[in-house]
């Protein structure tokens, strides 16, 4: 049994209490180009600015177009629409995307994460109060426990539940039908996907990376939302640094704001947004801090590479995962990294970058 003294805390030298000291501390510094959402940026404006129809919808023609035909194929036969898989990486609009698609099917979306269906009775609740048309949004749905997945299976073929009534010799199977639904999963990776559950799906779209043109449109409808003057300089100018994600856009376009606000300028153009994001150390390129110190190391230090994993991770600080998921994948996508099986290597588009001068001949990449 825990004993609690109901005792004041003695204060400290400077009059304020322990506890109420530490609490106070300033929180640390948010990575402003990670495209996973922030725990503050969930259920807040960042829900608000989502766009409610495909009209608003910026970008990802291609997967509007399929989508438009499926939604009026379905209402044109007063059915549900086929099961959709959404992957891609993080921050391209796959939840926006499903609530879109409710909002044109004319039902409710109900959204879920793989993680929060640890137990069966987690996704058969879901499952049973679903109503007719209803769509079930799963993100991260490659997380999914391998007994919540058994249980999907009947539901997104047969739309019916199948639950052991009892235990031993007395066990049976009972099978409870359920409401005609739409289920749609959103992945960063599909790959981990097992086969039974992705050949369920009718539907397997992928989201791509947005071009700069598509992200200056996203950053002027949500100034406008915010309520905030942006030229289309500025805009640009933010586009260019948010690789390709507008999640990342939306997040550099408040920290302007707030840059802007404090140093009273009148509206935001090329000059404020490239000093408000050198000040977070995003480069034009939308390189942060450690994506540079990663090259520099591998220029510097180990003459362009090849160098391993490990010797990177030790010389940066950072560790292999982090940079493994995190900073190589925009590297490589930009050009500025290889991956060998030697190592990694720094391209000549690095050392332009960096400001090093190419070497004439570079290592053989085998």
């Amino acid at each position: 049994m825990a004993i609690i003294s109901s005792k004041k805390q003695p204060p400290e030298p400077n009059g304020e209490p322990k506890q109420q000291r530490e609490s106070a501390k300033a929180p640390p510094p948010e990575n402003l180009l990670q495209s996973e959402a922030a725990i503050h940026e969930q259920g807040k404006p960042e829900e608000s600015i989502r766009p409610q129809r495909f009209a608003d919808y910026i970008g990802q023609k291609d997967l509007k177009d399929v989508l438009d035909i499926a939604i009026k194929a379905a209402k044109s036969r007063n059915e549900v629409m086929d099961h959709l898989l959404l992957y891609g990486p993080p921050g391209l609009g796959k939840t926006t995307m499903a609530m879109i698609l409710a909002s044109e099917m004319g039902v409710s979306c109900k959204i879920t994460s793989a993680p929060a269906l640890e137990r069966p009775r987690d996704i058969v609740g879901l499952l049973v109060n679903l109503k007719p048309g209803d769509v079930l949004f799963i993100d991260e749905i490659h997380r999914l426990s391998r007994m919540t997945e058994e249980i999907l299976y009947p539901a997104m073929e047969d739309y019916r539940l199948d639950i052991t009534v009892g235990k031993g010799s007395s066990a049976r199977i009972r099978s409870i039908p359920l409401s005609k639904f739409t289920l749609v999963g959103a992945t960063t990776r599909v790959g981990a996907l097992t086969s039974p559950l992705r050949d369920r799906f009718g539907l397997i779209q992928k989201l791509r990376f947005y071009e700069v043109e598509e992200l200056t449109q996203i950053v002027l409808r949500t100034a406008d939302f915010l309520q905030t003057t942006v030229n289309p300089d500025g805009a640009i100018e933010i586009a260019k640094r948010s690789r390709g994600t507008p999640r990342i856009a939306n997040r550099l376009l408040k920290r302007v704001r707030d840059y802007a606000e404090v140093k009273s300028c009148i509206e935001i153009n090329e000059i404020v947004a490239a000093e408000a994001l050198e000040l977070y150390q995003v480069d034009p390129c939308g390189l942060d801090w450690t994506d540079r110190k990663m090259l520099s190391v591998i220029i510097e230090n180990f003459n362009g590479g090849p160098v391993g994993l490990e010797t990177i991770a030790a010389t940066t600080g950072e560790d292999t995962q982090t940079i493994e998921e995190v900073y190589e994948p925009y590297l490589m996508q930009i050009g500025y990294l290889s991956r060998t099986p030697r190592g990694r290597i720094a391209t000549k588009a690095a050392y332009q970058h960096m400001g090093f001068k190419p070497p004439n001949e570079q290592l053989s990449l085998l």
